[in-house]
């Protein structure tokens, strides 16, 4: 790897092996990886990008799939920046996009603000849970959502609401080439944030997910009216490897990097898992992980 060039008070990093900052620990090397180190430097760094330039968002890669080609053009680390968690009133917070979620539900727990146990069941950031619709324990991150900010291509900042974003099941869809910088949240008087029903959601977790292999969460969205691990483990696909790769056997929506995985055989795997659920059960899952980049060649 070439050494690290010093660019608008931030740091950019040149051919960085993306299997260093994935939950999977896969992935081949981005071609460009900046990490900002103020918004100002976010913002010159957007406005002195060529059009041509593709840009990613990277938040704590734990929902996504980097193929073993590479991933051209830049990809921003704002994580570190963006991770700021202050409470505006009784009832709402400003969470920066890079927090963690599971740092968002103690804190709220411990102002008592309720529900936000569910956000300690995304293993991923704000921004990630914004991106995605994320949710847990049968909340959802738009609930809570009163308005957001953003940032575009050219470095520009707008703040925006609910209304200008299209939101379902693990769907968001918004205006173009924008990405979030934060989300102001707002939180139901009536519901007070119990740090019991946090433990026993996180105890739940360490008992039914292999907490401790690398993974990406669940890799599959929920049908309608079933769910995708009961669908997976009756198609008797626990414990199933393609390479290094394997349904977990512990939880079946999970696939783990279980030996020296390649991108490509979790890949290979996600589509044997969709293909052979739909034989069997006529049911075509959709990956809630993101996959990007390019393939060896």
């Amino acid at each position: 790897m070439m050494a690290a060039v010093q660019q608008h008070g931030g740091e950019l990093r040149l051919n960085e092996p993306m299997s260093r900052h994935t939950s999977w620990r896969v992935g081949g090397t981005a071609d460009r990886f900046y990490v900002p180190s103020s918004i100002d430097d976010l913002q010159a760094f957007l406005s002195g990008l060529p059009d041509d330039v593709d840009v990613h968002w990277f938040g704590l890669g734990s929902n996504l799939l980097v193929r073993d080609g590479g991933i051209r053009g830049v990809v921003i680390a704002a994580g570190k920046l963006l991770r700021q968690l202050e409470r505006i009133d009784d009832l709402r917070v400003r969470a920066g996009s890079g927090l963690p979620c599971t740092q968002l539900a103690r804190q709220c727990i411990r102002w008592g603000l309720g529900p936000s146990e569910f956000f300690a069941g995304i293993p991923g950031t704000i921004g990630g849970a914004l991106a995605m619709n994320a949710g847990a324990h049968g909340g959802e991150t738009w609930e809570r959502v009163e308005s957001v900010k953003t940032i575009d291509r050219s470095g520009r900042i707008r703040e925006r609401t609910p209304e200008d974003f299209d939101v379902g099941y693990r769907t968001v869809r918004g205006p173009a080439g924008e990405w979030f910088l934060e989300a102001r949240l707002v939180f139901d008087p009536e519901v007070t944030a119990s740090k019991e029903v946090l433990d026993t959601m996180l105890n739940r977790r360490k008992e039914t997910q292999p907490l401790g292999q690398p993974s990406c969460g669940s890799v599959f969205q929920n049908p309608p009216g079933d769910h995708a691990a009961r669908l997976i483990e009756a198609a008797g696909l626990k414990g199933f490897r393609i390479g290094g790769a394997e349904v977990s056997p512990k939880h079946a929506n999970f696939i783990i990097n279980a030996d020296a995985a390649s991108a490509e055989d979790i890949e290979s795997l996600i589509n044997h898992v969709q293909d052979t659920v739909e034989e069997q059960h006529g049911v075509r899952l959709k990956h809630e992980v993101r996959i990007v980049g390019e393939a060896q060649s």
